[in-house]
């Protein structure tokens, strides 16, 4: 299952770069979200590194996930895929 980076998790002053806010293909509510709780994440860089995450909860109404990676994510990683296993 794929998905697609949308942004970081912030708020007004600040921003938060291990986790993100996911889109996955599919998903179009808060319960099937919510199904997705706890899987892991993985984010591969240009340079064949991984990034791992963990799906932690439903954001909004609309389906996306919060996804709260080990290490920060660098902005390049904004508008990318991630792979859902």
């Amino acid at each position: 299952m794929e998905g697609l980076i949308l942004s970081y998790r912030r708020g007004k002053h600040t921003q938060s770069f291990t986790h993100a806010i996911v889109k996955v293909s599919g998903v179009t509510n808060k319960d099937s979200a919510k199904k997705l709780v706890k899987k892991n994440v993985v984010w591969e860089s240009p340079a064949k590194k991984q990034i791992k995450g963990v799906v932690a909860s439903s954001h909004g109404n609309t389906g996306k996930l919060r996804v709260i990676f080990k290490k920060g994510i660098p902005g390049q990683a904004i508008g990318t895929k991630v792979k859902l296993e």
